[in-house]
């Protein structure tokens, strides 16, 4: 007997040994490894491996996966040429979609699913998302590509190559650490869209596209796009309790509070929330925390809802300049990393995925009148 379950709510649709999302605790894990213990000891490279071969790498490892990465720091010129040509007031999601689309047509290797092939494609998508948002950041502006760099970090190397200008150690760590936590999210929509994509036994870049779309919406990838324009909107500190009583009296929702499946504090947002309290304590402009905090506060106190990861994340990357329309596009970066493996996963012991549908529409047989006669 099937069971309707709308949004398939509570339903489990497969299994994965990649993230475990324990809502009711507060905990999150990759392959075992809690999110806390990898945000202290390990980079978002290390986390890639993890993701992609099932387990931490050792150092000669890593410096192996440094090089694949680094190696597949570059674009197919017609990539590179519709980036520079795509509408300047163009959304950046709808960019990255296209461009990671396009990638596909220059992988000559056809649609052989061999697990080591696959990974070779894992391994350049990761690398090259970050550089289509680059690309089309600069050319937007009016300004040319930077030339790509073989002796940085991930996150290093994407500031870099939209600002023009090695980063500080304290903007690459806090970026880095943002990846690492934004990496793999259990059976997220964009990941299920992935995987559903996949299971047809299409292309890997079909797979990774349909992800990208489905990050763009505002319930998912797009929220910390939504707490900056909120904090803007707000405008300062003694207007935030006003704020936030009229959005709830009108019943509407607090951007990058609550989470769909996390009953208690989101184990991501505290990490990032430091770092936001660290990054504003450094450029001197701790305003935009101290509204955070108040609503959290207030959130916390009156609807017994706490902030997420999106809530602070949005602090962080307008701390360090990133403007607000590549929030997404970089939750896109570090989730490229699990979309990637969960794709590996899924060809791993592949079935379709074909639900059932509760109908609810008018019983057959209506009698039908014809054409002459309606």
């Amino acid at each position: 007997m099937a069971t309707y379950a709308k949004g398939l709510a509570g339903v489990t649709a497969n299994s994965s040994a990649l993230s475990n999302v324990e809502g009711a605790e507060g905990r999150l894990s990759y392959l075992g490894y809690s999110i806390e213990d990898l945000v202290t000891h390990c980079c978002f490279e290390e986390v890639i491996y993890l993701l992609h071969r099932g387990k931490l790498p050792t150092q000669d490892e890593l410096d192996g996966l440094n090089a694949q990465l680094r190696a597949q720091r570059s674009l197919p010129q017609g990539v590179t040429d519709f980036l520079r040509s795509a509408p300047a007031d163009a959304a950046p999601m709808d960019v990255l979609r296209t461009g990671v689309s396009m990638l596909g047509l220059y992988d000559t290797r056809g649609h052989d699913q061999d697990r080591n092939l696959n990974e070779d494609r894992a391994l350049s998508i990761v690398a090259k998302v970050p550089l289509v948002i680059a690309v089309f950041h600069r050319s937007r502006q009016g300004l040319d590509p930077v030339e790509p760099r073989t002796d940085l970090s991930e996150a290093a190397h994407f500031l870099y190559m939209i600002d023009g200008a090695i980063p500080s150690k304290e903007a690459e760590k806090t970026l880095d650490v943002a990846y690492v936590i934004h990496a793999d999210h259990g059976m997220n929509a964009s990941t299920f869209s992935a995987r559903v994509t996949v299971s047809t036994l299409t292309d890997f870049y079909s797979a990774i596209t349909s992800a990208i779309g489905t990050l763009k919406g505002p319930l998912h990838g797009g929220a910390n796009e939504g707490v900056i324009h909120m904090l803007e909107e707000i405008g300062s500190e003694e207007a935030v309790d006003a704020y936030i009583d009229a959005k709830l009296a009108r019943k509407e929702k607090i951007m990058g509070i609550g989470h769909r499946v996390y009953r208690t504090l989101d184990p991501r947002a505290p990490h990032l929330q430091k770092m936001a309290a660290e990054l504003t304590k450094q450029l001197g402009e701790p305003k935009w925390i101290r509204m955070s905090e108040r609503i959290a506060s207030i959130m916390r106190e009156k609807k017994g809802l706490n902030a997420n990861v999106d809530f602070y994340s949005a602090t962080v990357y307008y701390s360090l300049g990133v403007p607000t329309d590549l929030f997404t596009p970089i939750f896109a970066i570090s989730r490229v990393a699990g979309w990637t493996a969960q794709v590996l996963e899924q060809l791993d012991d592949n079935r379709l995925y074909r639900p059932l549908t509760e109908y609810v529409g008018a019983q057959a047989p209506l009698p039908l009148t014809p054409i002459a006669d309606r």
